[in-house]
């Protein structure tokens, strides 16, 4: 976790927080409790100014729900006025990049001028269900940079696109693309594409900094972007008090050490400790895994956020919190907003 530190500067007004939601299905739930979650959690989330939500694509994961990610951005998106909305990300191997283009092109002309498309390389799930998915008419990912072109070739305006086939919602919209990654292959590929990049350090930390050096450094403008834009995923678990944010993030750890043995559950309670929950090995891959979170009550939050901006240069935070119970969700996405406001000047909207 992110500590404070001597050295560390509060963050400038024009960094962003913003959320990513895998609509977590809670034990002893449904997925239609996770969606009607979600909803409310999006309606909070505007009103105190987050400036996106992202909604990540998983499959055949019993404690997530978010596995028809466009539909659930379509539905955030009508409960919401003006915060953006989108995916963080939709993996795109799954999927014809024409299908993309068009459900993008829906959602654009739903929703004109609020929707972004984050695209991964990943399969969102085992490779047992990415074979269902693909069905052999995918790629595994190796065709990515190809795919991301072939995409963006669908959004361009008519005179530029020739025989190509067409997609009907979506040629000619302005869809702002961003590349996730939790390696350097995406920030190579953001950096020579001139596109926003998004590090999913929230789950995958290892080679965050060498992918923000890569991505800074090796970046060319182009027509979307005139400089680089780095998001950095980051668990966020606030509360009122330090030892209440450290139990509600128990729920992520036991979520994680699920996931480590290879049987991902629903989304459990808390509990006071992880003592005897954990052997010494699986900890220490949790806590690996785990290390970019934020966790505690508003001052050691403050303290957290100013050393992962010191740490990162991040343009802007993206928070994703597994918490078991609703109205403690809220409330603590609600104390990151205020916290992250408290840094230097007012949240941009």
């Amino acid at each position: 976790m992110f500590q404070p530190r001597s050295n560390v500067m509060a963050a400038p007004s024009e960094i962003l927080l913003s959320v990513l939601d895998l609509c977590p299905i809670p034990q002893g739930g449904t997925a239609a409790d996770a969606f009607r979650h979600s909803l409310d959690l999006a309606r909070h989330a505007e009103a105190w100014g987050y400036h996106r939500y992202w909604v990540a694509e998983h499959h055949s994961i019993p404690g997530v729900a978010s596995a028809a990610t466009s539909v659930v951005i379509g539905q955030i998106a009508a409960v919401t006025s003006h915060m953006r909305v989108g995916s963080g990300g939709i993996m795109l191997p799954n999927h014809a990049p024409l299908v993309i283009a068009e459900q993008f092109g829906t959602l654009e002309s739903l929703f004109p001028g609020r929707i972004d498309l984050g695209l991964g390389r990943a399969p969102g799930g085992d490779q047992l269900t990415a074979r269902a998915l693909r069905r052999g008419l995918g790629s595994n990912g190796e065709t990515f940079p190809q795919d991301v072109q072939e995409l963006q070739g669908y959004f361009r305006p008519a005179p530029h696109r020739g025989a190509a086939p067409k997609a009907v919602p979506g040629e000619g919209l302005n869809v702002p693309i961003y590349l996730l990654g939790s390696s350097t292959f995406s920030a190579e590929l953001a950096a020579k594409m001139g596109l926003p990049f998004a590090f999913a350090s929230h789950f995958a930390p290892d080679y965050l900094q060498t992918a923000l050096k890569i991505y800074r450094t090796r970046f060319e403008p182009s027509e979307a972007l005139s400089k680089p834009h780095a998001i950095v995923g980051a668990s966020v678990f606030a509360a009122d008090t330090d030892a209440e944010a450290e139990r509600l993030f128990t729920t992520a750890q036991q979520m994680f050490l699920n996931l480590i043995r290879g049987h991902p559950k629903q989304m459990p309670p808390p509990v006071d400790s992880m003592d005897g929950l954990w052997n010494p090995i699986e900890e220490a891959h949790v806590r690996r895994m785990t290390q970019v979170s934020v966790v505690g009550g508003p001052d050691r939050l403050r303290a957290g956020f100013e050393a992962l901006l010191a740490e990162t240069g991040a343009d802007e935070i993206i928070a994703t919190a597994h918490i078991f119970d609703h109205a403690a969700r809220l409330r603590s996405f609600e104390i990151a907003a205020d916290v992250f406001q408290s840094l230097s000047q007012p949240l941009p909207h």
